[in-house]
């Protein structure tokens, strides 16, 4: 779930990074970030977790991430970037990002699990707040409909997805079926089987087993890979 996640974060290769809380979700984010060649601090209260990831991350530690006190002595005030992955912890999620903020971290994303969670860490300072279990749950039904083969929607209501390319698009230039003015997404790139992928131009042409790239809002994408759809 982590890695789909972190395909969001928009970091430099060079920047740092500090995760804040060490579980199912922190945890995977911050082993994709080391993946992508970022510097990665760790910090739990759990003496366990922080044990489990200490070989595996820049630094870990074992913290109180609500004493701004320690975050300083810590270095972080430092870092590029703050993930607050703190799980079912309200208090300590929002205690921390407090902390944060007065630290001036520039860009803090929070792990919210509900609206209302969400809504608090944005008026406190949150940059952006990200819903593991409800976005992951609305791709695993994009991808269960049949309609997408992937997506990744972000925080705005804009998604990128891999879909079936749609009939009324057959046959066709992307000119000629005029995708971006009849139904409001464009299309990145085209791949077909045995070619390698290709970028979508005016004069690209789409077949029936063609696999289409677009981006756009959600709901005009959802739309529009309605018409791609395999039928089963």
């Amino acid at each position: 779930m982590g890695r789909i996640f972190t395909e969001q974060f928009a970091f430099s290769a060079s920047d740092s990074v500090v995760v804040i809380g060490l579980g199912r979700f922190g945890g995977s984010v911050a082993q994709s970030l080391i993946r992508l060649g970022h510097d990665v601090m760790g910090i739990d209260q759990r003496e366990d977790l922080v044990q489990f990831w200490g070989d595996r991350l820049t630094h870990a530690v074992q913290a109180d991430s609500t004493n701004e006190n320690v975050m300083l002595q810590l270095g972080v005030a430092d870092f590029s970037h703050a993930i607050v992955a703190i799980g079912s912890d309200l208090s300590a999620s929002l205690m921390t990002l407090m902390v944060l903020t007065e630290l001036g971290i520039k860009d803090i994303w929070v792990k919210a699990k509900t609206p209302e969670h969400g809504q608090i860490a944005q008026r406190i300072g949150a940059h952006h707040v990200v819903y593991p279990e409800a976005d992951m749950g609305a791709r695993v039904a994009h991808l269960i409909t049949g309609r997408m083969m992937d997506f990744i929607e972000f925080e705005d209501g804009f998604a990128i997805a891999k879909i079936h390319a749609p009939a009324d698009t057959h046959h066709q230039s992307l000119a000629e079926s005029h995708v971006r003015s009849r139904h409001g997404v464009t299309v990145v790139g085209v791949k077909r089987a045995n070619e390698d992928f290709q970028h979508a131009l005016p004069e690209t042409r789409i077949l029936p087993a063609d696999l289409l790239i677009v981006s756009g809002p959600t709901k005009k994408i959802e739309a529009f890979a309605g018409g791609g759809r395999k039928r089963k």
